[in-house]
């Protein structure tokens, strides 16, 4: 290989965006909890709960963890 040969392992990466919004509110909604609720069982704040909800924000990875935990569903149930 030459330098002016492209590698063929290199990869471009992209950011994954993620997402959660309807699936949230899904099984939040599955569980009669409303977002103050939810917001007062995973140490997030209700504001942060609708701003996910509606796409606002994305969250981080340990945010979608206390979410599944206070839903007691596997973090995949929320990502897809």
């Amino acid at each position: 290989m030459t330098l002016d040969e492209p590698c063929k392992e290199a990869k471009a990466t992209i950011p994954m965006v993620v997402y959660i919004g309807d699936r949230l509110k899904a099984l939040r909604e599955q569980r009669l909890l409303t977002q103050k609720m939810l917001a007062e069982r995973s140490g997030l704040s209700q504001v942060a709960i609708a701003r996910i909800e509606r796409n606002r924000a994305e969250p981080h990875f340990s945010t979608i963890h206390k979410l599944a935990a206070a839903l007691n569903v596997e973090p995949s149930k929320l990502v897809g």
